[in-house]
């Protein structure tokens, strides 16, 4: 019986690699084109005497709310000319970028036929980390001061559990974070549940989108928050189970265990040892396990409403 089983297991595993294999030599077919305009260079570069011809080619880059004295010092300024090198020290070429971005959307045109590959711009924006891309309509913003790596001096005051994902290996995965919310569904309920469920979604589509990433790097945790989440499931999912908080709407839920955070808050001793975003993980672990026992497509998926996905999903925490 063991035998059989561990055949079964090894049998599973190899035609899942099969039909992964064959689906990326199809993505890898598919005809995109990535334009990718460095305004952050071309800013960097610019004189005042510039502004004027930069204004008619990039209105997107100087809204008419603001003042042509605003932009004029911000040329000259020291602070903005160090964050411009910071940049290019970093991001030297947009090579690199280009092949991630690629790869990007060519997986989510492969999924999704009727995405519009956007235009893509690089700025800077005074570290503006809760705004690190910007998507809107047929354009893609990335603000590269906020990649410059963890420990940049340009991040000090900013919290360690945001820092950690300030680095270059994060900009695709944040793009992928933005793109899928324009395919998922909001829920209407504000249970825990649904909120886990939600971003389980958009974690699961980056396990489409993004083949060569981690799954640390998916869901922003390092090497050793990611080995004690997958430790730690079981007690996880008996601890919202035993305290009745799936379907609860407490306001401070989100808080928790969803929004990031340093570390999630079971209110126990254990707390400084978790990761921030618990709530999330386990909603993806749920949707995965959706995906694996029913036959529905992608589309129904980003459709289906977090109940019945929970009920349907024969999630199992591993132990």
């Amino acid at each position: 019986m063991k035998k059989f089983l561990l055949f079964t297991i090894v049998l599973s595993g190899l035609l899942s690699c099969n039909s992964n294999s064959k689906a990326e030599k199809e993505i890898e077919k598919i005809s995109v084109d990535v334009e990718l305009i460095r305004f952050d260079k071309i800013f960097g570069n610019a004189t005042i005497e510039d502004l004027p011809n930069l204004k008619r080619e990039f209105p997107l880059f100087f809204p008419k709310r603001f003042a042509d004295s605003i932009w004029e010092k911000r040329v000259t300024d020291t602070l903005q000319q160090q964050l411009n090198e910071a940049v290019l020290e970093v991001f030297p070429s947009e090579e690199k970028l280009e092949e991630e971005l690629l790869s990007l959307f060519q997986h989510i045109k492969y999924y999704f036929p009727d995405f519009k590959v956007p235009k893509v711009y690089t700025a800077t924006s005074d570290v503006d980390y809760k705004n690190k891309v910007l998507v809107a309509d047929s354009i893609l913003i990335l603000e590269l001061d906020t990649y410059l790596g963890s420990d940049h001096t340009f991040y000090e005051g900013i919290s360690k559990y945001i820092t950690k994902n300030m680095k270059p290996s994060m900009v695709v995965t944040d793009v992928a974070t933005a793109y899928s919310k324009t395919y998922i569904e909001v829920p209407i309920q504000r249970t825990l549940l649904a909120q886990m469920i939600y971003f389980g979604k958009e974690l699961y589509l980056k396990d489409l989108w993004l083949p060569h990433a981690t799954d640390a790097e998916k869901i922003g945790y390092t090497e050793a928050e990611w080995l004690w989440v997958e430790e730690n499931e079981e007690y996880i999912w008996r601890y919202l189970i035993e305290n009745e908080l799936l379907y609860s709407t407490d306001a401070r839920l989100p808080g928790r265990f969803i929004n990031p955070a340093p570390f999630s808050k079971f209110n126990l001793e254990i707390d400084n040892e978790s990761p921030g975003m618990i709530g999330r993980y386990v909603g993806w672990q749920i949707v995965s396990a959706y995906m694996k026992n029913n036959d529905v497509n992608l589309v129904q998926l980003m459709r289906q409403q977090p109940e019945d996905l929970f009920k349907n999903s024969k999630y199992k925490p591993k132990k």
